[in-house]
């Protein structure tokens, strides 16, 4: 079968700072071929986010009837910042595409890609396709690049330090895993993984 019968789902997760929204964007950019899955969100846009770009802004109301219509492939409720958020990813942007063909990167946390995995179980298509990766960063790099962002508060930080710590128990489930070091050197290895996953794709 060719490439096209059986599209990649690049599936990237890892702790907050681990630098896989760059990576996702860096491989549609050198690798047009791909297209970056925009997942939606009922937090509001921060400065310099676009609507249908970065996320899909919507209102609580109008995520929720999107939930109860099945709209959604997976959806989580965060906790944060006395602030409950809503983030999912529906299923046209990506069953769709997949489809049709077309290779596909996204970015989501560990418990989105246990909800895909669940999925795939019974899914022939998303299973074929999908590939997850994980992005482990040490602590040292993951401190020192939360507070080179300069965004987020000491105790905001040590909230996502805990969240990451988690998050880096589930690696050993990921298909693949990027021991993180600079971007130059994620990025390689992630272009040696979709080498080897379009291998293993197109095995009969």
């Amino acid at each position: 079968m060719s490439a096209a019968q059986n599209p990649l789902l690049l599936v990237i997760a890892g702790p907050a700072g681990s630098g896989k929204s760059t990576l996702c964007d860096r491989l549609v950019w050198e690798h047009p071929e791909f297209s970056r899955i925009v997942t939606t969100t009922t937090r509001a846009p921060r400065d310099g986010e676009i609507d249908g770009v970065h996320y899909h802004f919507l209102p609580v109301a109008e995520f929720r009837r999107k939930i109860a219509a099945g709209e959604f492939l997976e959806w989580a409720q965060v906790h944060g910042n006395n602030v409950d958020r809503l983030y999912g990813t529906l299923r046209s942007s990506v069953l769709d595409p997949l489809a049709q063909g077309r290779p596909l990167v996204m970015s989501i946390d560990v418990q989105g890609v246990e909800s895909l995995r669940r999925i795939a179980r019974t899914d022939e298509c998303l299973r074929r396709a999908m590939t997850t990766i994980f992005i482990v960063v040490d602590h040292e790099r993951l401190m020192a690049r939360m507070r080179a962002r300069a965004k987020d508060h000491e105790d905001e930080i040590a909230r996502r330090i805990a969240t990451a710590e988690a998050e880096l128990r589930e690696a050993p489930k990921f298909d693949f895993r990027i021991d993180s070091r600079t971007r130059t050197e994620d990025f390689a290895g992630l272009i040696n993984i979709v080498g080897q996953a379009r291998q293993r794709a197109a095995r009969p």
